[in-house]
């Protein structure tokens, strides 16, 4: 089996196996099956199925490796990533709205089970983005909109690393060589503004 079979096929595993129902409010859980961006609360949705499938074929995450997902929202995408990398990888989740860190927590643990890598989901930092405490990752996967590719979340990504991010309504692929970054665009999508807070003065 080539590589891109086996990964299509592990994608589909995960999708398969991460129930979205259970990352949807009470009230929506019966539209889960709808291809389509769903509210969570706080101006923040649950992605459209599509949309996610897409990106994480684009991600290519590898077993074992260490990924950030910026942007987790409701926990689905963290789950996701952490059936990707299997038992010996680490995902770390970041959200800004305090107010969806709880259930994505709480969806989060219902999925962990020993074909899951280690996972969390943690309130971001004011003035960070992303997670430099514990860069660098293999992979960086961020679901809200950038202006911008920030340089910031280039210099959390390890040598050979791959990050996933919207920028101006166009989905970019960037792999990381040395100081070297390629980048690729794969299609229009829209997605809820990446806010990145001004550094905190002391």
């Amino acid at each position: 089996m080539s590589h891109r079979a086996g990964s299509e096929r592990r994608l589909d595993e995960a999708l398969a196996a991460t129930d979205r129902r259970r990352f949807l409010p009470e009230e929506l859980r019966g539209r889960a099956g709808e291809d389509r961006p769903l509210p969570i609360g706080h101006g923040q949705t649950n992605s459209q199925p599509t949309t996610v499938r897409n990106m994480l074929a684009l991600l290519d995450v590898r077993p074992g490796q260490r990924v950030l997902d910026l942007g987790a929202g409701s926990g689905w995408t963290t789950a996701l990533l952490a059936r990707l990398c299997g038992p010996g990888g680490r995902v770390i989740g970041v959200e800004r709205r305090a107010e969806l860190i709880s259930p994505a927590r709480a969806a989060l643990a219902g999925t962990a089970d020993a074909g899951t890598a280690s996972a969390e989901i943690r309130l971001a930092h004011p003035g960070v983005l992303g997670a430099p405490e514990g860069a660098p990752y293999d992979r960086i996967l961020v679901s809200a909109q950038a202006d911008a590719v920030p340089r910031s979340l280039i210099a959390q990504l390890a040598d050979g690393g791959v990050m996933v991010i919207p920028v101006r309504e166009r989905m970019l692929r960037l792999e990381r060589r040395g100081e070297e970054v390629a980048a690729s665009e794969h299609g229009a999508y829209v997605f809820v503004p990446l806010v990145e807070d001004p550094p905190t003065t002391r």
